[in-house]
This record gives C-alpha cells, structure tokens and sequence, in this order.
C-alpha cells in the first residue's frame, strides 16, 4: 500500500487535525508512517481508515486509548464479533463467555449491545433461516445471549430515574432486543421493571397500575399480537404514555391508540426515549 499522503491531506480527508494527527501517533501507535526522500511523513490509505475507526469509537463514547486499540486491532487481528459468532455457532459456551469478557472490559455496554450482541444475534438468525446453522445452534445462542444480558441488568430498577415498564405481550417469545432496549435506557439513568417474553395484557395492566411507571413499552416482532388488544392498549395509553416497539403494519395502532412508535433499533430507541425526557 503505497504511503502518499502529507498529514495536512490526510487532516483534511478525515477533519481531524495535524496536532491530533500526531498526538494519536505518538500516544497509541495509531499511524505508521513512511519518510519520503526529503525526510517528511507520508501516510496510507490505512493509516486513513484507521483514524475514521477512531473518530467512529470516540463518537460512539469510547475512551481515546480503547478506541486507538479498536481501531488497530481490527486490521490486525480477527474481531471479536467473529469470534463471538463462531462460538455461539460451535456450541462453545467458555469461549462465548470469554469473547463477551473481552468486550465488556474494553467497550462501553451501549457500543457491545449495538455493534456485537445484537449483529451477532441477526447474523445467526439469517444463517438459521437459510439452512446454515440449525435451530439447536440459534437456541444455544439466544440462551446464552439471554443470560448473559440480564446478568448484567441486575440492579436495573435501583436509583430515583424514571421508571419504564418492559413486556412482550401474549404468545411473542422473542425478548432479546427488549432487554437491550432496557440495558441501554438503563445506561440513561431510568430503571427497568421487566416482565419479559409472553406476558398477559392483563398483567402487564396490573403491573402499570401498581408501579405506575413513566414509560410502558411493549416489544413484539409480529404486529399481530398486538393489534387484537387495541381497545386494552388506547385505555393503557390513557394513564400511562405507552411506547410500541413492533415489526410488521403497527403504524395505524400506533395513531389510533395515540402512542409512540419506537421503529429503530433498540440502542437509538432508548437514547431517543432519554432525550425525550
């Protein structure tokens, strides 16, 4: 790869500027320049791709050092996303573990959540759809997954924020995403009451009524087991706000029963709830 770029250039390319330029070079070995005949430093297109890797992880909350480390370990090394996928893909519980070990010591929660858990989920999913993985396989996974997630939610409902109340309603067993939604809005400062996957509308409207919380959001990839409780979700959005999280033709329930869509994906979701706060 041939090193053609004056660091003014690659500032200019990447809007980072020369004294940052150096400081990242010097501090984290992110650069690897060459000298030209004349005794300057010229840069690579990697070296390029490099510094927008680490403008990408600073933006996404990541401290200078973990993002430099990211940025460099992604060309040198396999990422631990593969290394993820292919545990869970082996039934390989130690080494699942110890890629999500890795991850959680190095990257903040909300970034693990978004750029590996729930990548490594739909990447399973799709393989499982297409034939190449079995339902063992995505069952092993999402079960790992799981546990792995709500160990780290206990305590979620400590502290005064907001309270939000998290449920999938009747018949939907597929909660993964909810829980992420819970983790990252926890990371906001609200605490989480979880009733988890195939919850009676019934009870989700006890519990509401209890707790009285700030926020009830209901998850579901099928719209159609939603839309049967129409009258019971507009009387709920009534006495709380009410947010659903749906796949599938939920935008005419959602005007009806006049409640939130929340349509993307559950780490947006949860900043966009926090800022609405």
């Amino acid at each position: 790869m041939s090193a053609d770029l004056r660091i003014g250039e690659l500032a200019r390319r990447t809007n980072v500027s020369p004294e940052l330029l150096r400081a990242w070079e010097r501090r984290y070995g992110l650069l690897r320049p060459e000298r030209s005949s004349g005794g300057y430093r010229l840069y690579t297109a990697e070296d390029e791709r490099r510094v927008r890797a680490m403008n990408d992880a600073l933006s996404r909350g990541i401290s200078a050092g973990q993002a430099a480390r990211l940025a460099i370990e992604d060309t040198t090394g396999p990422p631990y996303d593969r290394s993820l996928v292919e545990a869970l893909g082996a039934f390989d519980d130690v080494g699942a573990h110890a890629a999500l070990d890795r991850l959680l010591s190095s990257l903040t929660l909300e970034s693990v959540l978004r750029d590996w858990i729930l990548p490594a989920l739909r990447e399973l999913g799709e393989r499982w759809q297409s034939g190449e993985v079995t339902i063992g396989q995505e069952h092993f996974a999402s079960n790992l997954l799981r546990g792995r997630m709500l160990g780290l939610a206990r305590g979620w409902d400590r502290g005064s924020g907001p309270r939000a109340l998290l449920a999938c309603p009747s018949g939907e067993q597929h909660d993964l995403s909810l829980i992420a939604f819970g983790l990252a809005l926890r990371e906001h400062g609200w605490r989480i009451t979880y009733l988890g996957a195939d919850t009676p509308f019934a009870t989700i409207d006890e519990t509401a009524t209890a707790l009285r919380p700030d926020l009830v959001v209901l998850a579901s990839i099928d719209a159609a087991r939603l839309t049967p409780f129409a009258e019971e979700l507009s009387n709920l959005a009534t006495h709380f706000p009410l947010a659903l999280a749906c796949g599938g033709a939920i935008k005419a329930l959602v005007g009806e029963i006049h409640a939130t869509h929340l349509d993307e994906g559950p780490i947006e979701a949860a900043a966009a709830v926090a800022s609405r706060r």
